[in-house]
């Protein structure tokens, strides 16, 4: 059967192209080696790194904070990375008493501290849950990197760092989105342990 092949082909076309953008752009590239080199600073100093996202970027957040705090390349120490949406009984409580958009900023709020990195992950830039986590995090001096598609939305105002993708098609944006992190985690791990 063929009926699917051109769907297929443009999809992993477009992926490509949007990753090739994304390379080509040395402007975002020197700004994910200052996240790398943010996320080290932090780490070295006891910081932690914060992931925060919502739906599919919610199971980056998720999967990203695994390959620190587990391993990625390399058998070493766990490094402290966390998902904000993995305590459903948290997630579930502050959504019913202070509603949804408090969620991932009462847990910064309770838990961050000045140095730590929130890496605030949002295709549109405008999902209120992860403006209000990047808000707090900034007054109490963490970091913000914002992983988002072209124009950042309005987290563009409410972060140290943005990643945003050269493309406003949501799968495209996400699969960088994983490729970048990945490329971060990678290098947070070698700098840290050779």
């Amino acid at each position: 059967m063929t009926k699917h092949i051109s769907d297929i082909k443009r999809a992993m076309e477009g992926s490509i192209q949007t990753k090739q953008l994304f390379l080509s752009d040395n402007v975002l590239i020197d700004k994910v080696e200052d996240t790398i080199d943010l996320c080290v600073e932090s780490l070295r100093k006891g910081g932690k790194i914060w992931f925060a996202g919502n739906g599919g970027s919610a199971a980056d957040a998720q999967h990203l904070a695994a390959e620190l705090s587990g391993r990625f390349y390399i058998d070493r120490k766990p490094l402290p990375a966390e998902a904000l949406h993995v305590n459903s009984s948290f997630l579930t409580a502050v959504a019913n008493d202070y509603g949804y958009d408090r969620t991932y900023a009462r847990l910064i709020e309770g838990c961050a501290h000045e140095g730590d990195v929130l890496v605030a992950i949002s295709t549109s830039g405008n999902s209120k849950n992860i403006l209000e986590a990047a808000k707090v995090a900034k007054s109490i001096g963490v970091k913000v990197v914002a992983f988002t598609g072209s124009k950042g939305g309005e987290l563009r105002q409410h972060c140290d760092l943005l990643l945003n993708v050269p493309s406003d098609d949501t799968p495209r944006i996400q699969e960088c989105h994983i490729l970048i992190g990945h490329v971060i985690c990678e290098n947070i791990e070698k700098e840290l342990f050779g």
